[in-house]
């Protein structure tokens, strides 16, 4: 299965945007998304030009893209099963990217890093609704119930590592989470502030793949 490899921090600086792509290293002064915002490349200080139409959609399809950590056709698919939803397009995109199971690992603070969290569902850490589910792209629903499989909870990673970030992480109002049994319930509906999607980047990627 194809995967995303290379500098994830070359990817930011590409797009301009601080992604999260690193985990904590993206907070840290040390990042390059803080020392050197500016593109790749000998000439990438310098050099700079005024985006068309097709670049400024390429770039917005790019960023929400890389910051879900998905490949072009599934992330393709996902835009064009939204838009022919009866639902609003945009903001059906954004549940839609939100509801993934890999994204909801990470927004809970159980992975630092969206890579992270989709490693998690793949080797089976993770359950939902006490079913070990080892697909990232699996979507939530309302009232499910997200936990770490019982055999993982006493491994150095659950018992010693995440207690060390956790605290300091705040899930989003529409996900119950439980510190200490380390679960989560869908209570809610993901909303595009708490998603930290521009809807304008939302709007491009549907004039995009409306070409």
């Amino acid at each position: 299965m194809a995967r995303h490899i290379g500098p994830k921090e070359k990817v930011e600086r590409r797009i301009g945007s601080k992604l999260f792509l690193k985990g904590e290293r993206s907070f840290s002064p040390k990042s390059a998304t803080v020392r050197r915002m500016y593109p790749p490349g000998m000439h990438g200080k310098k050099f700079a030009r005024k985006l068309s139409d097709y670049g400024t959609q390429l770039r917005s399809k790019q960023k929400v893209k890389k910051m879900y950590r998905m490949m072009e056709r599934q992330f393709k698919n996902l835009v064009k099963s939204a838009v022919k939803s009866s639902a609003e397009s945009g903001i059906e995109i954004m549940k839609s990217l939100e509801r993934r199971l890999d994204n909801v690992v990470y927004r809970t603070g159980l992975a630092q890093s969206r890579d992270q969290a989709r490693q998690l569902v793949n080797h089976g850490h993770i359950t939902v609704n006490g079913r070990k589910v080892s697909i990232p792209s699996y979507k939530v629903m309302a009232g499910d119930v997200i936990g770490v499989r019982e055999g993982s909870v006493k491994t150095k990673y659950f018992s010693s590592l995440v207690p060390q970030w956790i605290k300091n992480v705040k899930a989003p109002n529409w996900i119950e989470f439980d510190n200490n049994k380390l679960s989560a319930k869908i209570s809610g509906i993901p909303t595009l502030e708490n998603s930290g999607i521009d809807m304008n980047d939302i709007n491009s990627i549907i004039e995009f793949y409306s070409r």
